[in-house]
């Protein structure tokens, strides 16, 4: 049997091959090794419980997580799963990967997630090229949740917002300066809580204010991560993500104005991407 996995920083997506059944699908939280240790990862799958009857049936788990950049950090999501499926192949890769696998096959493309975080590297239709982005909330992540999030929040409590829009953003969440400071600099998972402000613009997309903030926030993804490829326009970007999803005709008119070829946009990869596994491996055991 085999178990995939595409992991976000603030939930992820599995599927299991069940034999002369349908596929298994269940969620957990985001697995992204920056935020969680290797405990962490072991407690939230084992309060999993559609997958204790199958794990010693489990022969095979290909994890495509955020974070899962480096090889200490693959390492750690990797100890984790080895320890709950012991007769398990493991390998863990990239969710930027992952997505490469689900959106272009073997073609080559532009490979982009628009989620929690932000992150982009071109697919050349096997592997990810080596990229300069990816470098987190802090410092990048633009167009991203996390991103959007903060800016709604900063101009929340600079009182820069409109006053129709910030009356709805006060209503909703009921925010002080001491609790944002408390979640954003003391408690676990910073990203993840600035993210969970961004589907507010779902709700008030028709805002003058947040149809700026989109167009913005999009602009300044695509300047900063998709035109500094040489030849961006010769090859479809394709993207994953809830915000890209969510926000499709904002991201796409962006795209449009700066020459991108939009290619597909899934909010999640997963079922792309197990079926992509599935079939490889199944071939490759053919063979």
């Amino acid at each position: 049997m085999i178990l995939v996995a595409d992991s976000g920083s603030s939930s992820s997506d599995w599927m299991l091959n069940v034999p002369d059944s349908k596929p298994l699908f269940f969620k957990t939280k985001g697995l992204n090794p920056f935020f969680v240790n290797e405990k962490e990862i072991q407690n939230v799958m084992t309060d999993v419980p559609e997958i204790i009857p199958y794990i010693d049936e489990i022969r095979e788990v290909y994890f495509f997580g955020a974070g899962s950049i480096t090889p200490d950090r693959r390492e750690i999501v990797s100890n984790a799963l080895t320890a709950l499926f012991p007769k398990a192949f493991i390998a863990v890769e990239s969710d930027l990967l992952g997505a490469g696998y689900a959106t272009c096959g073997s073609t080559p493309g532009l490979i982009a997630t628009l989620g929690t975080g932000s992150d982009i590297s071109f697919y050349d239709g096997n592997d990810l090229k080596p990229s300069v982005h990816g470098i987190g909330y802090v410092l990048g992540d633009e167009g991203s949740g996390a991103w959007f999030g903060k800016r709604l929040i900063t101009s929340f409590l600079y009182g820069k917002m409109p006053k129709d829009l910030e009356n709805k953003f006060s209503e909703k969440y009921a925010l002080t300066k001491d609790a944002v400071i408390k979640n954003v600099y003391q408690k676990e998972r910073p990203n993840s809580y600035l993210a969970s402000f961004a589907m507010f613009m779902d709700e008030q997309r028709n805002n003058p204010f947040i149809d700026k903030l989109l167009t913005d926030g999009f602009d300044e993804f695509v300047r900063t991560n998709i035109m500094t490829f040489p030849n961006y326009w010769d090859y479809k970007c394709n993207f994953v993500g809830r915000i890209a999803y969510t926000f499709d005709l904002h991201l796409q008119a962006v795209c449009k104005l700066h020459g991108v070829q939009v290619g597909k946009i899934l909010r999640s990869p997963i079922e792309e991407l197990f079926h992509y596994v599935v079939e490889r491996e199944t071939q490759s055991v053919d063979n």
